[in-house]
């Protein structure tokens, strides 16, 4: 079975934690240093991964000692994890199957990971200092066309659906459609069902049509967890301003992320980061722009076995056309300069030397998507 990047990304940041080759925490985590005010604020990735699952029954890819110290360092209250994505195989067999895992392993470091139901989880989160796991699924196609699962997801634990991944489904048209065909009917029914089931409706990797029809559609605020802004950098995964301010007029969140497609000369930088994010700003209000990495957790580590992986799962996207413009063959789906757990410290820390507020640099962190997340989820 072909894995998905997300999938690929999840692998990679297990095999350096079982190496012990994530980043060491910088001296002034060691120290215990925190600029900023992170330590005292909800720290949300909008999508990120931890550890990797391929079936039940594997606790030995349970954080060890190295993954939790890059945990540990991070900051983070809470990240949204993708456990299903791609449309090969028994898509919906392998998210209850993987659920299961994710059961094993969050069992097994039950003092540093917690499963998120509810807003008020990730408060908790926070007391305990744990790391809270929101699951999400990256694409409805493993709904076919049966509205009954979304109570399943719902059942087991899933918390956000994104709609589409790119290309289309039943759903509608994802970015790299040139069509843009929008919400199909079917696509009504699922926004309806998932609104009714308390799930999270994500926009990302939607097409301009399909963001706004979906954002009028919905009942509750939607999200685009990850993106990045196309007024700066004009590729498909990024969000034109019409339905950026739409999602904000409708109290949704922006997540920016830290991918290649922040700039026209990749890999991004923090500055590209930064820039997209003031953008973001401008655009929505401080009310309802966040982040959302799509990286992991410790930082990436590549040796020649991990890039050759990187560069056959590439060509299987071209192959099955989810490659998105601004992709590498390398697998560099990150910026270098924040390639480390403490990669919100070190934002945080840009933000605050262009004057940001603290309580702006908050809502940034994480306090809007746990607004939002309250409204779809309750509690």
């Amino acid at each position: 079975m072909r894995l998905s990047r997300r999938e690929m990304l999840g692998a990679a940041t297990a095999l350096a934690g079982a190496a012990g080759a994530g980043a060491p925490a910088s001296a002034r985590a060691m120290a215990g240093t925190r600029r900023g005010g992170l330590d005292e604020m909800i720290v949300i990735d909008g999508n990120s991964a931890v550890i990797a699952i391929d079936r039940p029954g594997q606790p030995h890819d349970a954080p060890d000692a190295d993954m939790i110290r890059s945990i540990g360092a991070s900051g983070l209250t809470a990240i949204s994890m993708t456990i299903g994505q791609g449309t090969d195989g028994d898509r919906f067999g392998r998210v209850i199957q993987k659920i299961a895992g994710y059961g094993e392993k969050i069992a097994a470091a039950s003092d540093t990971l917690m499963r998120i139901r509810t807003a008020a989880d990730i408060r908790t989160a926070k007391k305990t200092k744990r790391l809270g796991l929101i699951y999400n699924i990256q694409d409805t196609a493993l709904l076919d066309t049966d509205v009954a699962r979304i109570a399943t997801l719902q059942q087991i634990g899933v918390r956000i659906v994104q709609l589409t991944y790119n290309r289309r489904n039943w759903v509608g048209d994802g970015g790299l459609e040139g069509n843009d065909g929008g919400l199909s009917n079917f696509g009504h029914e699922v926004v309806r069902e998932l609104n009714a089931h308390n799930l999270l409706v994500d926009l990302s990797h939607g097409g301009s049509r399909l963001v706004r029809q979906a954002v009028e559609a919905s009942s509750a605020p939607p999200v685009i967890s990850h993106a990045g802004c196309r007024a700066l950098v004009d590729l498909p995964r990024n969000v034109g301003d019409a339905e950026m301010r739409l999602l904000a007029e409708h109290g949704g969140v922006f997540g920016v992320y830290f991918m290649p497609f922040l700039s026209t000369t990749p890999p991004a930088t923090t500055a590209d980061v930064v820039r997209h994010i003031e953008h973001a700003l401008n655009v929505c209000g401080e009310d309802h722009i966040g982040i959302g990495s799509d990286g992991t957790v410790p930082a990436m580590r590549f040796d020649e076995a991990t890039l050759a992986a990187n560069r056959a799962e590439h060509a299987g996207r071209v192959r099955a056309k989810i490659a998105a413009p601004g992709e590498t063959p390398d697998g560099t789906y990150y910026v270098p300069d924040l390639n480390e757990p403490e990669r919100m410290y070190r934002l945080a820390d840009a933000l605050a030397r262009r004057g940001w507020p603290a309580a702006r640099i908050e809502k940034l962190m994480g306090a809007n998507f746990l607004r939002v997340f309250g409204e779809a989820w309750g509690g």
